[in-house]
């Protein structure tokens, strides 16, 4: 998903930042939680790459306080499903609201591996009317903040936050605004399993006269210096589909070990949350990126690649304790913010509110997945799912399932399974995954087959389901206008119009008109972002968001930026107020 470089970065940028700043569950009823304000703030906490691992989901392997606190006071939702088995495709949606097929993100990633691909870098185009929902949030009055990871696919627009950096927080809002905060833990990453083994650094800091420096240690700690949160002969819950020998059962004790240490750094964020008194003022969001880090889990759409756990603490601990059941897609996330904070989502959004003013009144019946290029690598599959069973298309069924992905064969654990495969060790379930060619059709009964090892698409018994989700897919295929089969420079030909180049947003339009300032865009569903600054200020961080005329005095100086998402941002035109007359 991200570099070693980039998550030691994210890391030590965060604690600065934390320092700097100081069996049978009840189900939850229709019943909206009381929240209160009016317009709640909303808190993500996003971790990356992980299954439902810890015990509120029914996996005691490890504690995990804080977010076991978490969900004593709120409620767990253990059927949260992301479109895609790996980050960024996943990111778009989270962003959108829309799959990432149907605009182009479903590759990963879209900027990298050109060498091997022999394409352009290029970016996801949404139609015009789409934001970023940071941005239409920011358009609601929201503070937003994004600590600090982003990889949209795309690249977010000035607009998409009021900070977007490792030092971004809630405590920089005015007073009295609700704010969108995004806090991204990069601990849990698959990288984390690389070798040699270490969490990520931070040295010292030093306070001078109000003025804090840091100095750094560069990478990662090594095992020895890194917090040993469990016993590593502790007995893990190895799947089928892995050996069960000491290169696997070392990588085990590496991925709850990083789960224990990403627990505390959730724990020093509701610190500060608490310790600034609105704990009872914020709905509290947890959840993965995407499903496990392992082999045979990331960037398949088996289950164990989509599945992720998701925890919600809503004010006054409304409907604490319980679980909701319902399906919930990564596109439902847009539609979900906009209704908690009372605004209808809106139409061009393909996912569904399931919690606020404007709930959808049906739960959804089916989540969807796509799979396509993986770094240099690209298979095509399509996925379907209810609460029960999952239908699985393979278009390329020449082709293996397992794909040598560089970065993943950093696993020890993949190197294990690679090695015991040329020597014919490996048994009949965990070969599946190393087979030559592999069906069109795959039906699990996720219910009473979790781990999808057992293809029932050829089972007379189960023909009537089956026939069912394939109806399910085509209808969604058609509604959402992904073409599976479709060559990867033929979309991004459809992308650019037919054209050799990445579109360029057209310069924004400045004018004086009745005293105020208006600004305009020819390009379709551009945004137009805007600084003002007297001379001799330093430019404010954030960019605000153009939505209606302004006043502005003549000797205030204007920077302002169009950009639509996919297409490169316009030139930042600079100029004074008093030059429009």
């Amino acid at each position: 998903m991200i570099s070693n470089k980039k998550e030691s970065i994210f890391i030590l940028g965060l604690l600065s930042m934390l320092f700097l700043l100081g069996s049978c569950q009840p189900t939850a009823d229709d019943k909206q939680p009381s929240i209160a304000p009016e317009r709640p703030n909303i808190l993500w906490l996003v971790t990356e790459d992980m299954g439902a691992y810890i015990p509120p989901f029914g996996d005691s392997t490890i504690q995990t306080p804080n977010l076991s606190r978490l969900a004593k006071e709120g409620v767990i939702y253990p059927n949260l499903y992301s479109t895609s088995g790996v980050c960024a495709p996943s990111r778009a949606a989270i962003a959108t609201g829309m799959y990432p097929s149907s605009i182009g993100a479903n590759h990963m990633r879209t900027n990298s591996n050109m060498d091997k691909t022999g394409l352009p870098a290029y970016e996801a185009v949404p139609p015009a009317p789409v934001k970023m929902i940071s941005e239409l949030l920011r358009m609601e009055g929201y503070y937003c903040t994004n600590n600090y990871k982003q990889d949209y696919q795309f690249k977010a627009p000035k607009t998409a936050w009021d900070e977007s950096s490792k030092y971004a927080h809630w405590r920089n809002k005015k007073d009295n605004q609700p704010f969108f905060s995004v806090f991204n833990f990069t601990e849990t990453h698959e990288s984390g399993l690389f070798e040699p083994y270490g969490h990520r650094h931070i040295e010292t800091r030093h306070h001078h006269a109000g003025d804090t420096t840091y100095k750094w240690k560069p990478g990662r700690m090594t095992e020895a210096e890194t917090p040993v949160h469990l016993p590593k002969n502790t007995q893990f819950p190895i799947p089928p589909y892995l050996p069960d020998n000491e290169v696997v059962r070392n990588d085990m004790w590496k991925l709850y070990n990083n789960i224990s240490e990403m627990d505390k750094q959730v724990g020093a964020v509701l610190k500060q949350l608490e310790e600034d008194g609105l704990l009872e003022n914020t709905i509290i969001v947890f959840y993965g990126d995407h499903g496990g880090p392992l082999p045979r889990q990331k960037r398949l759409i088996y289950d164990s690649g989509l599945n992720t756990p998701m925890i919600i603490r809503f004010p006054n601990k409304a409907n604490a304790g319980t679980k909701d059941e319902q399906l919930i897609s990564f596109i439902d996330f847009a539609p979900t913010l906009l209704s908690l904070s009372g605004v209808k989502p809106l139409d061009y959004m393909q996912g569904q509110a399931f919690l606020g003013n404007y709930k959808s009144k049906k739960e959804r019946p089916y989540i969807h997945a796509a799979a396509d290029r993986f770094d240099g690598e690209t298979d095509v599959i399509r996925a379907v799912r209810d609460k029960q069973f999952k239908y699985i298309k393979n278009y390329r069924p020449q082709q293996p399932f397992y794909l040598p992905i560089i970065y993943r064969e950093r696993i020890p654990t993949m190197q294990e399974l690679l090695r015991l495969r040329e020597e014919g060790k490996l048994d009949s379930i965990q070969m599946q995954w190393f087979r030559k060619n592999k069906p069109t059709d795959e039906l699990f009964d996720c219910k009473n087959d979790p781990h999808e090892l057992h293809n029932l698409a050829n089972d007379p018994a189960y023909q009537e389901k089956l026939q069912e989700l394939q109806n399910e897919m085509n209808r969604w295929l058609a509604a959402i206008n992904d073409q599976p089969n479709l060559p990867e420079q033929a979309l991004i030909n459809r992308l650019w119009n037919n054209k050799n180049t990445q579109p360029v947003t057209a310069p924004p339009s400045i004018k004086m008109a009745n005293g105020k300032i208006k600004m305009d865009c020819s390009t379709e569903g551009a945004s137009i972002g805007y600084k003002i600054i007297n001379r001799q200020d330093t430019p404010p961080k954030s960019w605000s968001v153009y939505t209606e005329p302004f006043e502005v005095s003549d000797d205030k100086r204007l920077l302002v930026q169009a950009h639509r998402i996919g297409y490169k941002a316009s030139e930042v035109v600079k100029i004074t107020a008093g030059d429009l007359k």
